[in-house]
């Protein structure tokens, strides 16, 4: 048997397009983005095992070899994928990953990103009942599939909140859970 171990697969594309498009209506400034090292020591924190970090890029373009030097800097394998216009090659690839996941067994997923796409293959891994199984976004945001996965098992972490992945905080309008009120972030 294998030894325990968390799969962190990164959507990158969509956690881009998520924080530009929906929380900062442009695109994010260096000092806005993840801090990719922490969403990894999250990873490996929140399930006390060690991460094989895997992050999807679309590479039938330009790549960006810098940032692609700089994931591989800090522990992540950069999985470049190439395809068709019409294809959307990272979501495929990372379909795929989950499915071969599911069949391999042992391993537990983490998959940052917010597209409600992969709810079939999580749900297929959260009902194998032998891993668990997490996503990592803004939970406001999260698609609609894996809001109705939370029910059935699937945890979710917050790159804000949970992960503490920004260096500055962000422009979000979110729903807080009265536990979790403090009157002092509305009057500092």
């Amino acid at each position: 048997m294998a030894a325990p171990e968390t799969f962190l697969l990164v959507d990158g594309e969509n956690i881009d397009a998520t924080l530009g498009g929906s929380l900062l209506g442009r695109r994010p400034a260096p000092e806005e983005r993840p801090r990719w090292d922490r969403v990894r020591e999250h990873a490996e924190a929140a399930w006390d095992q060690p991460v094989r970090a895997l992050f999807f890029l679309n590479g039938t373009g330009q790549v960006p070899m810098s940032f692609v030097q700089a994931l591989t800097a800090l522990e992540y394998r950069p999985v470049l994928i190439s395809g068709p216009p019409e294809v959307k090659v990272v979501d495929v690839a990372i379909q795929r990953t989950l499915e071969a996941l599911l069949e391999r067994g042992g391993g537990d997923v983490l998959l940052a990103t917010h597209d409600a796409d992969f709810a079939p293959q999580l749900e297929a891994l959260v009902h194998a009942g032998n891993r668990r199984v997490g996503v990592l976004g803004f939970r406001e945001l999260l698609g609609g599939g894996l809001r109705e996965l939370r029910a059935e098992g699937l945890q979710v972490f917050d790159l804000e909140d949970d992960v503490g992945a920004f260096t500055v905080a962000l422009p979000r309008v979110r729903v807080i859970p009265i536990e979790d009120f403090d009157p002092w972030t509305l009057l500092g």
